[in-house]
C-alpha cells in the first residue's frame, strides 16, 4: 500500500482526509485508485496535479514507479515562470 499524503485544498475534495492508502505501483495507477475512493479527487487529478514522491517533483510522468515505502504528497498543480 502506498500512502499519499494530500496538501492544501485537496482535503476538501476527498472528504476532509489527509491522507489515503491505495495499491498502485505507477503514478497512473495511484491516480486511478485514488478516484475510486474519492470521486472528488477526479476533476482536480484530471486538470494536473503535482506529485513529490521521495522529495522529487513529477508533472506528468504517468508511468513513473512508486514503491510502499515512498513518501507520496500531492499538491496542487504549481504554475510559475
Amino acid at each position: 500500500m502506498v500512502k499519499v499524503n494530500l496538501w492544501g485544498s485537496l482535503k476538501s475534495a476527498a472528504s476532509g482526509r489527509a491522507s489515503i492508502d491505495v495499491e498502485a505501483q505507477t503514478i497512473r495507477q495511484m491516480f486511478r485508485a485514488l478516484g475510486e475512493q474519492e470521486p472528488g479527487l477526479v476533476p482536480i487529478l484530471d486538470s494536473g496535479i503535482t506529485v513529490a514522491i521521495d522529495g522529487q517533483i513529477y508533472r506528468d510522468d504517468w508511468f513513473k514507479e512508486v514503491d510502499d515505502d515512498s513518501e507520496v504528497y500531492l499538491l496542487p498543480r504549481m504554475e510559475g515562470g
